[in-house]
């Protein structure tokens, strides 16, 4: 009972590192290339073959060592490549047109003042 237990969590595990791996690997190839330029990253191209060698780890070599590293290069690129591509990017709130939390559709409220 308890292996079993054990064995559904593992598969568990494996099946959130191969989605985030997937996921990661989609917004990489969505991005543009001057944004990993502009944003000083390594470049798309190497973003693509990490990601990708990480996917088919995940797919095809049950090594949990392998595994995890594929994680730590997934958990990178969301933690620090994929911020510093939607800043260089413009985009959060500036590309829906806004700025700041307090703006009103005429411009920034001011308190009244």
């Amino acid at each position: 009972m308890l292996m079993s237990a054990f064995g559904g969590l593992m598969w568990l595990i494996y099946t959130a590192m191969l989605v985030l791996a997937v996921v990661a690997l989609v917004m990489a190839a969505v991005a543009r290339e001057d944004a990993y330029r502009a944003a000083d990253k390594q470049n798309k191209m190497f973003w693509l073959i990490i990601l990708g060698i990480t996917v088919a780890v995940n797919l095809l070599v049950p090594m949990l060592f392998l595994q995890l590293a594929g994680l730590v290069a997934t958990i990178v690129f969301f933690v620090d490549v994929r911020p510093a591509l939607h800043q260089v990017s413009g985009g959060g709130r500036g590309r829906r047109g806004g700025g700041s939390s307090s703006d009103g559709p005429y411009g920034p409220y001011n308190g009244g003042r």
